[in-house]
């Protein structure tokens, strides 16, 4: 799940939609993508509901659960590896 979160297209998204829920019309034409490529991008975290889309008079509202991705993020575990790997990054460049 965190390769996905981190995904430069994905975690553009969800910085958005941190700041709370927007419509499929607010999406689409401020990434430039058709739904359904935005709907595929994010098909992995809507599969697990870390983000959902419902319905509102027509409309598609995408929203993230903030509580899922605050205890994912919050886990040692899921950054161990990165900063594991960014020093030994970090010692080859060096």
């Amino acid at each position: 799940m965190m390769e996905t979160l981190v995904d430069p297209d994905v975690s553009y998204i969800l910085v958005d939609l941190e700041g709370g829920e927007k419509d499929s019309a607010y999406l689409t034409e401020k990434l430039q993508l058709t739904i359904n490529q935005i709907k595929d991008l994010l098909s992995y975290v809507l599969e697990h509901k870390f983000v959902v889309i419902n319905q509102n008079n027509d409309k598609e509202i995408f929203q993230v659960d903030m509580d899922k991705l605050n205890k994912i993020m919050e886990s040692d575990d899921n950054f161990k590896n990165i900063v594991d790997g960014l020093t030994e990054l970090d010692q080859f460049l060096n």
